[in-house]
């Protein structure tokens, strides 16, 4: 189709051409030919290599036509999310909970701010958009999780209990149980932002290697009679990846 509108133009300015023979109308219809060459190229390369791919997502089916825009937003996200916490695991005894739930306010901004600002792609004409997705990972994961307990953990902190640091907290099992369940419910998400991307096995990178699980053994080894994980250096989380300050807004 859009070679046909390209070849519909230059058909027009040729026979525009050959009529008059005016050398201003040459040089007028001869730009507009190219600027239609340069637009239909840069239209094409937008929508080059579409690709239907369709995922099953808390029990709806949807069908994304991807196209290249869509594939770099979704494997972007999908790397936002497999480098945090919301992914990574958080073993009991390891980690700061509050490093943790400022990872968790880092990526629900990074996902809200194209949507936001409309820096987003618009939707495509047929099937569901990427952003979509992520709607749903903001409204029904990471907002309810962070509404309830970063209230609970700030008001730990500002008493006099928490001198005794997080591990005294009463809840800290309660928080660490349900960021699990949350781990596991955004794990199905960042799987089909990966699918959408075009990752071959974008499950690869949100599991342990072995050659990890081995270091990890033998770093236990290596400390007998402690069933508590070295520390991690403060500002890192359970992987090593690094976290910002918390946000004053963080909600």
């Amino acid at each position: 189709m859009l070679a046909g509108v390209i070849g519909a133009v230059v058909g027009v300015a040729a026979y525009a051409i050959s009529q008059t023979g005016g050398q201003l109308l040459s040089v007028v219809v001869g730009a507009l030919t190219g600027v239609a060459a340069v637009l239909g190229a840069h239209l094409y390369r937008r929508s080059a290599q579409l690709t239907e791919v369709q995922l099953s997502l808390a029990g709806n089916v949807l069908t994304f036509t991807a196209n290249t825009d869509m594939r770099q937003a979704a494997l972007r996200m999908f790397f936002q999310a497999a480098t945090r916490v919301a992914t990574r695991p958080l073993e009991d005894g390891a980690g700061n909970l509050r490093e943790a739930l400022t990872s968790l306010k880092t990526l629900f901004d990074l996902y809200r701010e194209p949507i936001e600002s409309g820096s987003a792609p618009p939707p495509p004409l047929r099937g569901d958009s990427v952003h979509e997705v992520v709607l749903d990972i903001l409204n029904f994961e990471l907002a309810p999780f962070l509404s309830k307990w970063h209230p609970k953990l700030r008001a730990w902190e500002e008493s006099e209990a928490a001198a005794g640091g997080e591990g005294a907290w009463p809840e800290n099992a309660a928080f660490r149980e349900e960021l699990r369940e949350l781990q596991h419910r955004l794990r199905e998400y960042v799987v089909a932002l990966g699918r959408i991307a075009g990752l071959r096995d974008p499950e690869r990178h949100l599991r342990r290697s072995d050659r990890h699980a081995r270091h990890d053994g033998e770093h236990q080894a290596a400390a007998p009679g402690s069933d508590v994980p070295a520390q991690r250096p403060p500002g890192t989380g359970r992987d090593g990846v690094s976290f910002s300050a918390p946000p004053d807004d963080a909600s």
